[in-house]
């Protein structure tokens, strides 16, 4: 343990626990709150019922929650929550807020357990599979001893858990993909994938919302649209929602509408 530049006693860097959970400083304003080291529903389950509870009861000075498949970021204005928790300061504290953010998020962490959990969501999206909207699907198919129409009906008649949002704004990450079709990634990424198109990766999948560079094996489009800047909810989907895809025919899928990409 030091001193701070005018005698004081200083908080050393703490590593707080709680049960599996570990409370670590990310930078000088934010926290990261690890639940787990694995993917899975029982984790995510905790990572949602702590996003919940905290987007219902924030502490001051609270700006912003990114949460991820077994953790979440906190991100808090220093000033406001020196100004907000006197109690919580300690001598030192002053200049190393973190401890103050992790005693308040120890506490939330014992409460999570009585919080009612979030209602999940089941939305439903059509897919376009194969033809010029899944250039893949044939070497999914290949790769795995299928022919293409197996992929499309393991692929539609399985359930899939939204863990994350990310790497593109709306991009679900979603788990459940059945191993029989599960593949690895293409070797050469593709410099722009159309907005809709919806891919394999591993033992992943996902939709790509917008027209991005990608490496993910495409299977199929659809015609919705994932991400709406404009709209009071922008993204399509959200963490904890259950996703079932759903064939439509290419006429379908052109005579769509307004979503169409």
């Amino acid at each position: 343990m030091g001193e701070t530049k005018d005698g004081s006693e200083l908080v050393p860097n703490p590593r707080v626990n709680h049960g599996a959970a570990r409370i670590v400083p990310l930078g000088d304003s934010a926290a990261v709150v690890i639940l787990g080291d694995s993917i899975s529903p029982q984790i995510h389950h905790r990572v949602r019922a702590l996003c919940s509870y905290l987007e219902h009861h924030p502490f001051t000075g609270m700006v912003e929650l990114v949460p991820s498949f077994t953790s979440i970021a906190v991100y808090y204005d220093g000033l406001a929550v020196l100004k907000a928790y006197p109690e919580y300061i300690r001598t030192g504290a002053e200049y190393y807020l973190f401890p103050v953010v992790a005693e308040l998020l120890e506490k939330m962490l014992s409460l999570i357990d009585d919080e009612p959990p979030p209602q999940p969501r089941t939305v439903s999206i059509p897919v376009y599979y194969g033809g010029e909207a899944g250039p893949d699907l044939e070497f999914v198919a290949e790769h795995n001893g299928l022919l293409p129409q197996e992929v499309i009906d393991i692929h539609s008649s399985s359930e899939y858990l939204v863990y994350m949002l990310g790497f593109a704004p709306g991009f679900p990450y979603l788990g459940g993909l059945p191993s029989a079709i599960s593949t690895p990634r293409r070797l050469s990424p593709r410099v722009a994938i159309p907005a809709g198109s919806v891919g394999i990766a591993g033992d992943q999948t996902g939709v790509y919302p917008l027209e991005t560079p990608g490496g993910w094996q495409l299977i199929g489009r659809t015609p919705l649209s994932l991400f709406k800047p404009e709209a009071e909810l922008p993204t399509l989907l959200e963490a904890g929602d259950t996703v079932r895809f759903y064939p439509i025919s290419r006429r379908e899928f052109m005579e769509w509408g307004e979503d169409t990409p």
